[in-house]
């Protein structure tokens, strides 16, 4: 006869216990949640919690410098066409001109 469901949760939670398990949670953006889709659909994993428990596990088997590039934040370099540039300062010049208040003042490189 099937237990009920109090009974199984109960029965699941004494596990947790006995195992020291914790929940993972965590908030994420809309890119961060497709980049994550993404892994999975491409590993065939069905469950958000397998596939960061995996992650945390094979990073972690990387060793510290081998799992470092996996755990370093990425960053965006933005290089400006000399056109966006000159157009950027152009619109900035005249935009300084319109309120006399503004200083203006020639950029250095």
């Amino acid at each position: 006869m099937p237990q009920p469901q109090q009974a199984r949760s109960a029965k699941t939670a004494a596990k947790r216990k006995e195992w020291d398990e914790k929940e993972l949670r965590h908030r994420v953006r809309p890119g961060i949640n497709a980049k994550l889709a993404e892994l999975m659909a491409w590993h065939g994993i069905t469950e958000q919690a397998e596939a960061v428990q995996l992650l945390i596990l094979n990073a972690h088997a990387l060793g510290p410098e081998a799992s470092a590039t996996a755990l370093a934040l990425p960053h965006h370099e933005i290089q400006l066409s000399e056109s966006v540039a000159r157009d950027f300062r152009n619109q900035s010049l005249a935009e300084a001109r319109r309120d006399p208040g503004d200083e203006i003042v020639a950029p250095t490189n």
